[in-house]
């Protein structure tokens, strides 16, 4: 689990400190602050430090490795790593990240590097639970032979796309190792959605309901969404307690308001067994399911991260806070609150004018 990541000079963060919570964690913000490179650079530090864990070769072919795994995740311009150095900075840029078990993982570069420079603290030889990125958008419509043209050709889909697609295809845990709630999960989610996604192995998927099998092309693009994340259950890809943290990029998009209940009790659920949640999002709706459905009784624990730009020198800062009411800068509220003003204005006419 990771409790901590500061970006220095990394893509258009000045320096922002995000202290994560190990249960579920939610970044906001406005368009541009930044919030899908946040995910995607913890999530690229968090599948450095399992690669780290499981590798033996030398320092030198490690390094190579893992610039080339940030150069797939953040696609820079021209290929070129100094693409990702914040523009006008002098220092390098540098993403550290510490984790729950005090290891601590480090990789900085300057604009004109070509590699990265990698350093850690503690027992990184420790084995590290394989972390989950779930992008924004769904991939179960054209899963089929994704896998092999990414490997095969430049395609424009950074690599989650590629890593989602391989944890979906993955062949279903044993039943006797597949844990009650993620047995819940996957059951509620079936229920909502009336069937069940069903897996051939490359990539192929189809969707089953009441004996009939469909194209999953022709099922609503929030239910292939649910779907992806009962399929990670049924693979092991997720196991709260034992996988590593779950990353997930707007989870709320192309979802009906019955549809995110659900996911947000789902991943509370999760969250209470074990699962760091890490999740990205723009929806007012969602974020107050969260605040509506956590229950301190249960143990749950939310934290909320506002990303915004300081109105003077439009620097990217944070703002952290354990309850969603306690966030001042919350673009997204805000927003709500204007559209409640407008629609009670328009009802009155010219009353109080």
């Amino acid at each position: 689990m990771i409790s901590n990541i500061t970006l220095e000079n990394f893509t258009l963060f000045y320096k922002v400190e995000i202290d994560f919570c190990p249960k579920i964690n939610i970044i906001i913000g406005e368009n541009g602050t930044g919030k899908t490179q946040l995910l995607k650079a913890a999530y690229a530090v968090s599948s450095t430090r399992q690669q780290l864990a499981t590798s033996s070769t030398d320092n030198d072919v490690i390094k190579l490795k893992m610039t080339e795994r940030l150069m797939k995740l953040f696609m820079p311009l021209d290929d070129k790593l100094g693409k990702l150095h914040r523009n006008g900075a002098e220092s390098n840029a540098k993403v550290t990240t510490a984790f729950f078990n005090d290891n601590k993982l480090e990789f900085s570069f300057h604009n004109n590097s070509q590699n990265l420079v990698l350093s850690g603290e503690g027992n990184l030889s420790n084995r590290q639970a394989a972390p989950v990125y779930i992008p924004t958008k769904e991939v179960l419509s054209f899963m089929k032979g994704f896998s092999s043209l990414y490997q095969r050709f430049e395609l424009s889909f950074d690599q989650t796309y590629q890593d989602i697609c391989l944890s979906l295809d993955l062949p279903e845990i044993r039943a006797d190792q597949l844990q009650e709630k993620a047995k819940w999960a996957i059951e509620e989610i079936n229920t909502v959605v009336g069937g069940q996604f069903i897996f051939y192995g490359g990539g192929k998927v189809t969707f089953k309901s009441d004996n009939n099998e469909y194209s999953a092309n022709i099922v609503a693009e929030g239910f292939r969404k649910v779907g992806m994340l009962a399929r990670l259950l049924e693979t092991g890809a997720i196991q709260p307690g034992i996988t590593g943290t779950l990353f997930w990029d707007e989870p709320e998009s192309n979802l009906n308001p019955k549809l995110m209940r659900m996911l947000v009790e789902i991943l509370l659920e999760l969250s209470r067994q074990g699962l760091q949640i890490v999740i990205a999002t723009h929806d007012y709706v969602f974020l107050k399911w969260f605040d509506l459905l956590a229950s301190e009784s249960k143990g749950d624990q939310v934290k909320y991260h506002a990303l915004y730009k300081d109105k003077e020198n439009q620097e990217i800062k944070v703002e952290q806070a354990d309850s969603y009411k306690s966030l001042s800068e919350n673009a997204i509220s805000a927003t709500y609150s204007d559209l409640t003003k407008t629609q009670v204005k328009n009802k009155m006419g010219g009353l109080g004018q």
